[in-house]
């Protein structure tokens, strides 16, 4: 069936059928036109009954736009960290790189410097055009690059990683030989088998936070290790597995507790947990809790700052 266009007072009418209480309609439309209806009833899930399909008894607009505006918080807060990673990331993988492969483009894109396996070639060629054609159409669109071509006639890698999405350094990352990964890894005092796998995750969670979708009950596509932080937060296991910080939010927080520096970490966390008790103050129909457990957040959470 066709999507047809509705008003405002429309948008609020079929709220309001939905069991929806607005007090104030004129802050309702206000918030509606600037955040988008499609956008904001996306957060309704938590407060509906699923039998239903209407609103729990007593559900406010206020409510509903304090979950929105929860997930806009923890959104800004994370992407904000999570670009230190992506930084962090691209600086030492073109440092190692450049300082055991050399600095030109023929000297680190050779092939010789990856994976030789017989199953991975077509995939290391293929990701070392798709790097060159990354070069050569951002190549004169920034002014260091630029700047590297005009006078020296090639870009050095540690500027070319300025041009490359967190995806395709991921990817990169994932062809390189295995000696290097470890020793790429080693540096943040992490595994390389966890690192190949976290890689991904952050460029999603990174890609899902700069484009403003739905944060706080977002699965990652596969999930992670199970580690010291979820038997230490004795984290409740359900047929052997964890029932929290696998491949949900808690999950990318476990990541980053490795890779940020310490200090880095302690304010997220006290970020996030700010924007989580105010939540709490501004929820009515449903607990803290209910939020928490969507997020994959243990009750103790706060004590993964401290191990």
């Amino acid at each position: 069936m066709e999507k047809i266009f509705k008003t405002l007072e429309e948008q609020i009418d079929i709220l309001q059928s939905k069991g929806l209480t607005i007090p104030d309609e004129n802050y309702a439309k206000e918030i509606l036109l600037r955040e988008n209806y499609f956008f904001l009833n996306g957060y309704r899930h938590l407060f509906v009954d699923q039998s239903s399909r209407m609103f729990l008894a007593g559900t406010t607009f206020n409510e509903l736009y304090s979950l929105f505006y929860f997930d806009r918080h923890i959104r800004n807060t994370l992407f904000k960290n999570l670009l230190i990673i992506e930084n962090n990331i691209k600086s030492i993988m073109a440092y190692y790189l450049s300082m055991k492969y050399g600095i030109r483009e023929e000297e680190y894109l050779n092939p010789r410097n990856f994976v030789r396996s017989a199953d991975r070639k077509r995939q290391v060629n293929d990701l070392i055009k798709k790097l060159k054609r990354q070069i050569r159409i951002n190549g004169g669109q920034h002014q260091a690059t630029q700047h590297y071509i005009e006078h020296y006639g090639y870009i050095p890698l540690w500027i070319v990683v300025k041009i490359l999405s967190f995806g395709i350094v991921g990817e990169f990352y994932s062809i390189l030989k295995p000696e290097d990964q470890r020793a790429i890894a080693e540096m943040f005092h992490v595994s390389r088998e966890n690192l190949i796998v976290w890689l991904p995750i952050l460029a999603n969670y990174r890609n899902l936070c700069a484009h403003e979708d739905i944060l706080y009950e977002h699965k990652a596509q596969r999930p992670i290790a199970d580690s010291h932080y979820h038997e230490r937060l004795k984290i409740a296991k359900e047929n052997g597995e964890y029932v929290c910080g696998k491949e949900d939010l808690f999950a990318l927080v476990i990541i980053l507790k490795d890779l940020l520096r310490a200090d880095d970490f302690y304010l997220l966390m006290d970020n996030l947990d700010y924007d989580i008790q105010l939540l709490s103050s501004k929820l009515k129909t449903i607990s803290i809790e209910k939020v928490l457990e969507r997020m994959g957040f243990p009750a103790n959470y706060k004590e993964i700052v401290r191990l």
